[in-house]
């Protein structure tokens, strides 16, 4: 039965098979077809020459080639050099479950590597990818391309340009993450955010999959806008370009060398590419990028209204013109939605500019809305189609609530390089529901300070530490400083609802 599977390769010690047996079939196809008719005879290297009139064939076929195919090869091969320096492989290191074939009472929990791609989206260092890439990181670097001047068919280990990288901010929603490396003057790939992507139209597709850094393949738009979940505002680019594991955070470029998606996950019954390939389109890749970098987490806009699906029943319950699309169910009085003149009734029918035929699209319009623009709303009413214009409010985010209760003398963390505050009934009301109701909840990195990347990331909570009861900031704050250089330490969190551990020594 096909399967949704993430893009993102765990490594262990068949990837070196895996790597041995690849590089016998790159060098014949590196030594082209006539070769491979040699290594094909079964006459091994005693194979004699071939005649002087077959060595002249290529070219006597080169005079024929026509043009346009010359010229479209020199434009791939130039597209591939420019678009591939702007490409990075990930390299994530933690801790996770083993598989055994055997059936134990006991977890085994080990240490594993896992591999991914990004784009570099600005030349100060930042990196885009999947949040599925990093997910459980404890320590993350960026493999650097070769320049292009210097690249070679096998790159050299000690060409290898590897940083370490910074979480600025992951959100889960989107499946995006941004990183940041401490380096200048870097290539970028451009966000085509504004960019009209067509069905049919050529891709291409660059990452590391099974680890094989900056890999390029290509393909076509099989469809514009997918929705696997129906109850989710995201929708993707479709792409028959060969997607594998590794390949998740990689761009989806089109022919001038935007980034037209993220590529981010596959659909498959074996577990590998069947050219149902999955990108986070552009325009979303960008909204995301911009909110982690300046927030660390994503703002929304909000007009105050509520909205709902149109069901047959419903319109013939209510005499609507439509028995499809999405419906205003509510406006909130005294809100913007209620100042622009929407009303309860009203027939949505697109948001700045694009046509809304469901709940999930209309949620979409609204979350990838700038926060400093006017909602220009089309809707259907009894009296007729009327556009309004809609001042949105910000949305504050949960984390945005909690920064204002701090403040850098009293929840400051210089062992971990982190910023936390105690959770007391006010905290309690604003982070919800918790499986352990006391701890200490992780507000950000500390920007200016030096600490062990142990992968903690904004909203995760903090019960304990080395077994013992954290409660406070400044129980952490006593239990760290207690601790030796060298020293193992074993975090109890909570992220998202579900209980982890956390692992690192002491600097």
């Amino acid at each position: 039965m096909p399967m949704q599977a993430r893009c993102r390769t765990v490594t262990s010690a068949f990837l070196l098979v895996l790597l041995l047996g690849v590089l016998p079939v790159t060098r014949a196809l590196a030594q082209g077809p006539n070769s491979q008719d040699h290594e094909g005879s079964g006459q091994g290297s005693s194979q004699k020459a071939p005649a002087p009139a077959r060595e002249a064939a290529p070219e006597a076929h080169a005079a024929d080639t026509p043009g346009t195919l010359v010229q479209l090869n020199a434009a791939l091969e130039g597209l591939a050099a420019k678009a591939s320096q702007g490409v990075v492989q990930i390299l994530v290191t933690g801790y996770g479950p083993l598989e055994e074939s055997g059936r134990t009472d006991t977890a085994l929990i080990a240490r594993q590597k896992a591999i991914g791609s990004g784009v570099i989206v600005d030349p100060s260092g930042y990196v885009m990818t999947n949040a599925h890439v990093i997910e459980g990181a404890q320590r993350i670097r960026v493999v650097l391309p070769v320049p292009g001047g210097e690249g070679a068919v096998l790159e050299p280990e000690g060409k290898r340009r590897i940083l370490d990288a910074k979480l600025v901010g992951a959100h889960q929603e989107s499946d995006l993450a941004l990183l940041k490396v401490e380096a200048k003057d870097l290539p970028t790939l451009p966000l085509g955010a504004a960019r009209r992507v067509q069905q049919g139209q050529l891709v291409f597709a660059i990452g590391s999959p099974e680890g094989l850094q900056n890999t390029i393949t290509m393909g076509v738009v099989s469809s514009v806008a997918r929705q696997p979940d129906p109850n989710k505002a995201m929708v993707y680019l479709q792409t028959d370009a060969p997607i594998n594991p590794g390949n998740s955070g990689g761009p989806l470029v089109d022919m001038e060398g935007y980034v037209v998606g993220i590529n981010t996950f596959i659909v498959s019954g074996s577990g590998g590419s069947e050219g149902l390939g999955f990108a986070i389109p552009a325009r979303v890749v960008k909204f995301v990028y911009e909110s982690l970098k300046k927030y660390g987490h994503v703002h929304r806009s909000e007009i105050e209204a509520a909205a709902q699906t149109i069901t047959p029943s419903l319109a013939a319950g209510l005499d609507l013109k439509r028995s499809w699309g999405v419906l205003i169910s509510d406006v909130t009085p005294g809100g913007p939605a209620e100042a622009a003149g929407l009303k309860v009734g009203d027939i949505v029918l697109a948001a700045d500019g694009r046509s809304i035929d469901t709940l999930p699209a209309f949620i979409g319009a609204l979350y990838l809305h700038p926060t400093d623009q006017v909602l220009k709303l089309d809707v259907l009413r009894d009296t007729g189609k009327k556009t309004l214009f809609i001042p949105v409010l910000q949305e504050k985010h949960q984390m945005d609530q909690l920064l204002d209760l701090a403040d850098t003398q009293n929840n400051l963390v210089p062992q971990l390089a982190i910023l936390a505050v105690s959770i007391d009934d006010k905290v309690r009301s604003m982070v919800g529901d918790l499986r352990i109701p006391s701890g200490v909840v992780v507000l950000g990195r500390a920007a200016d300070l030096f600490g062990p990347s142990i992968g903690l990331t904004t909203g995760d909570v903090i019960h304990a530490i080395n077994n013992r009861p954290v409660d406070t900031v400044e129980n952490l704050r006593s239990a760290l400083s207690q601790l030796k250089s060298g020293e193992a330490v074993a975090l109890q969190i909570e992220r998202q609802g579900q209980l982890r551990f956390v692992s690192f020594e002491m600097d």
